[in-house]
C-alpha cells in the first residue's frame, strides 16, 4: 500500500520540481534580458557623450572656417573644405540654430545686446553673433543673439 502512494506521489513531485525549474530559468532569462538592454543603453548614452565632446573640442575650428569664408575670397580649396567640415560634423549629429527672429529662448541664446522696442511683446533674435549648436539632447553651445523686445521689468 505505501509503495503504492510512493508511485502516485513520485510524479506530483516531479512536476513540481519541473515547475520549480522552469519558474528559475524564466526568472534567469529575464534578468539576463535586461542586463543586456542596459548594457546596449548605457554604450549608446556613452557613444552619445563621446561625440558630444568630440563635436564641442571641433567648433572653434567650425568657427574658424566660417570667419575665414566670411572674410576671403572663396578658392574652389575652401569652398571644399567648408562644405566636407560641415557634412562630416552634421553626420555625426551636429546641429546649428540660431536664425534672426527666433523667439529668445534662454536655455538655447544668450543675449549680449538688448534693444529696448516699446511697442513689441516678446523678445526676438535680431541679430546672431555667433550660431549656438547641438548634438541630439546635448546643447554643445548656446547662440550668442542681439534681442529686441519690451524694456526689462
Amino acid at each position: 500500500m505505501d509503495e503504492a502512494r510512493t508511485r502516485d506521489a513520485e510524479p506530483a513531485r516531479l512536476r513540481c520540481l519541473l515547475e520549480e525549474r522552469t519558474a528559475d530559468l524564466q526568472r534567469v532569462k529575464a534578468e539576463y534580458d535586461n542586463y543586456r538592454k542596459r548594457v546596449h543603453r548605457d554604450r549608446m548614452a556613452v557613444r552619445e557623450i563621446a561625440a558630444a565632446n568630440i563635436l564641442r573640442t571641433l567648433l572653434p575650428v567650425l568657427d574658424a572656417v566660417d570667419r575665414t569664408c566670411a572674410h576671403e575670397p572663396l578658392t574652389p580649396g575652401l569652398a571644399d573644405i567648408a562644405e566636407t567640415l560641415r557634412v562630416q560634423l552634421g553626420a555625426l549629429g551636429l546641429e546649428s540654430f540660431g536664425q534672426e527672429g527666433d523667439p529668445f529662448d534662454p536655455d538655447r541664446h544668450e543675449a549680449l545686446v538688448h534693444h529696448v522696442s516699446w511697442d513689441a511683446t516678446l523678445l526676438t533674435c535680431t541679430r546672431i553673433l555667433r550660431p549656438g549648436y547641438r548634438a541630439g539632447p546635448h546643447l554643445l553651445r548656446p547662440a550668442t543673439v542681439e534681442v529686441t523686445g519690451p524694456p526689462p521689468v
